[in-house]
């Protein structure tokens, strides 16, 4: 398994002789750092997001972002009058990241030590090191995968579709079904590794043991007899989430165990999260296996444990702090009718 340091998945900068020189309502001729440019472009392209979190005028901070044209590359901007501690807190919610996923960028020290003592989980950077930031080791991913690459544009369609939400009329499941989303289940093959690594790395909310595995380590998995490596994908009419969901099965003659289940709190709120679940305990079923699951609990995936409790788990035995669930099978909830559920053999 992998061990290290969480990864940095979104950076808030400052912006006032932080992304450019000068302090913007004292002169508005403010230069763009020279550097800004090229370190922003190499993390969005590592699928690293970027925010703001600065006190200034926000209708005349965005002009001055569009006419450098970076305006684009920031997610939840926060630019207004209160602290930098609640606009990263802000930040955070609004991407559903845990704060220690987030960096901080900032000249000033007292607006970084500040940040420091109320959320000690922010990893606060000062602005004049800007060029080393890419060469930081919570900043330089194993793999680049295609949907890390495509992470921006899948969190501007994520914008998008709530925004929908907000205005639409009708149900919650009224407006699910309007997204016509299509979630796709297979087994993983060679090319989908990279992202199935990232995947276990990165997802510490709904991740069954938070176990994080090596592509190795995966591909072995992959190619075992015993093991099953199970991969879903999500799209709907505003584009695609790319691959969202991994399970990583053990398959006893009488026995199967999940090893891993885990998806990425970018689906929390659309209703898939049980889907790859049922298909396994489908596939059990159909076996005439049992089915066991793994669980460790800790302070970030209790929703992973209601889903397990909701889908018909039951604690059976604890060891080490590994609680081994089991599943009768006896009760296996349909697919919702909203989604639309293609199973890839």
């Amino acid at each position: 398994m992998i061990h290290q340091a969480n990864s940095v998945k979104c950076i808030v900068w400052d912006l006032d002789n932080t992304i450019w020189s000068g302090v913007l309502l004292e002169d508005p001729a403010v230069t763009l750092r020279p550097q800004i440019r090229s370190v922003m472009h190499q993390l969005d392209e590592r699928g690293i997001l970027h925010s703001i979190a600065s006190r200034n005028d926000p209708v005349a901070a965005m002009k001055k972002l569009e006419d450098f044209g970076l305006s684009d590359y920031f997610l939840y901007p926060q630019i207004n009058w209160s602290s930098k501690v609640e606009s990263i807190k802000s930040i955070a919610t609004s991407l559903n990241f845990a704060l220690d996923a987030v960096a901080f960028v900032d000249d000033q020290a007292i607006e970084r030590d500040e940040v420091s003592f109320v959320i000690p989980e922010v990893l606060c950077l000062d602005a004049e090191a800007i060029d080393s930031i890419p060469r930081l080791p919570r900043m330089m991913p194993r793999f680049v995968s295609e949907d890390s690459k495509r992470r921006r544009a899948m969190y501007l369609s994520e914008i998008k579709r709530n925004l929908r939400e907000q205005d639409f009329v009708g149900t919650g499941e009224e407006f699910l079904a309007s997204l016509n989303m299509i979630v796709t289940i297979s087994n993983a093959t060679e090319q989908d590794l990279q992202r199935a690594e990232e995947l276990t790395i990165r997802t510490h909310q709904l991740n069954s043991t938070g176990y994080t595995y090596s592509y190795d380590e995966l591909n072995a998995f992959r190619a075992s007899p015993v093991h099953r490596l199970i991969i879903c994908g999500l799209d709907d009419q505003y584009g695609t989430y790319g691959k969202i969901g991994l399970c990583l099965l053990e398959c006893g003659p009488e026995v199967w165990t999940i090893k891993l289940l885990l998806m990425s709190c970018r689906v929390l709120s659309r209703g898939v999260g049980t889907v790859i679940l049922n298909h396994v305990m489908r596939m059990a079923r159909n076996a005439g296996a049992k089915l066991r699951a793994e669980f460790i609990s800790n302070d970030r995936n209790r929703v992973m444990n209601i889903t397990y409790k909701f889908a018909g788990f039951r604690e059976i035995d604890r060891k080490e702090g590994v609680a081994l669930l089991e599943n009768d099978l006896s009760r296996i909830q349909p697919f919702p009718p909203y989604i639309d559920v293609r199973i890839v053999q």
